[in-house]
């Protein structure tokens, strides 16, 4: 039996998810079922249907909705969790989650999981990230059948969601721009892109947690310098250097969440209780409703 194909390039109608739109498809989803059935929901969310398309596949994406042919469209457990705390998307935890998420959606989002979670440069420019991708593409299986043009279109994207707006000369105002810039996590010099540490004031411990607790759901410790090299891990996913790192593992330690194990120089985490990332979740929404 042939391999299945494991990824997917350009399935955004070109269009990068922007300021609104996860808010926006929330409240549509909460209202109606059966919203992106008529003209792929373009009326109902007041755009045109390749961008009502666009929207729901970053909903997807996101991992805040999910759908069958039969019973239409409807909220997860996550897409519930936002709607009820934070629908407008105005909390830093829950950006760094919508962007954790996309970024670990290896068969919906390839482009973004291999940015992420792959792509090795510090720094590079718009010809060397589309080269890299398209070899880390080719590896995938069935990779060789993923089109240069569809690769390249989501390496512009990452880009154009990724790279500060201040540094591309937008319009603050201007509402086509992508929240994902105030995460921090590019720069722009010239032609030239780098990688950047976020600001560490807007990343809630949380989310470091959060990651923890996806990692360590199959097992109960982890290398601490895995921490920083493995798919999927606060050091990809959040752009956290091994300084950086240290400082939210020892404020989990300080919280008894977890045990860093120091012994003959190959530190250790140690989970010390059964919490689920979901339970981090609710934890943190239900800590900011008594702040």
């Amino acid at each position: 039996m042939a391999e299945k194909s494991t990824f997917r390039f350009k399935g955004h109608e070109t269009f990068f998810l922007r300021e609104g739109w996860l808010n926006k498809g929330l409240f549509a989803v909460k209202a109606d079922a059966r919203v992106f059935t008529d003209n792929y929901g373009a009326d109902a969310l007041g755009v045109g249907p390749n961008m009502a398309k666009s929207i729901r596949y970053w909903m997807r994406c996101a991992a805040i909705i999910d759908d069958t042919s039969r019973n239409g469209v409807w909220l997860t457990e996550l897409g519930t969790l936002i709607y009820e705390n934070d629908p407008y998307i105005e909390d830093w935890f829950t950006l760094w989650l919508v962007h954790c998420q996309i970024a670990q959606r290896k068969e919906l989002a390839t482009a973004w999981y291999l940015f992420f979670n792959r792509f090795s440069y510090e720094e590079f420019d718009k010809d060397q990230l589309f080269q890299e991708m398209k070899r880390l593409a080719r590896e995938l299986p069935q990779g060789e059948q993923a089109l240069d043009t569809s690769i390249a279109a989501d390496c512009d994207l990452i880009l154009r969601m990724y790279a500060p707006v201040e540094n591309r000369n937008h319009n603050p105002e201007e509402k086509n721009v992508s929240p994902f810039g105030k995460l921090g996590l590019l720069k722009v010099s010239g032609t030239l892109y780098e990688r950047k540490q976020p600001d560490l004031n807007h990343l809630p411990v949380e989310m470091v947690e959060y990651l923890l607790m996806e990692l360590l759901e199959t097992r109960d410790s982890i290398y601490l310098e895995d921490l920083l090299t493995i798919p999927q891990g606060p050091g990809r996913l959040l752009g956290l250097k091994r300084t950086a790192l240290m400082e939210y593992l020892e404020k989990l330690e300080e919280r008894e969440i977890i045990t860093v194990n120091r012994t003959a120089g190959l530190d250790m985490v140690y989970r010390k209780n059964k919490e689920t990332s979901v339970d981090v979740i609710k934890k943190y929404y239900e800590s900011r409703k008594k702040e």
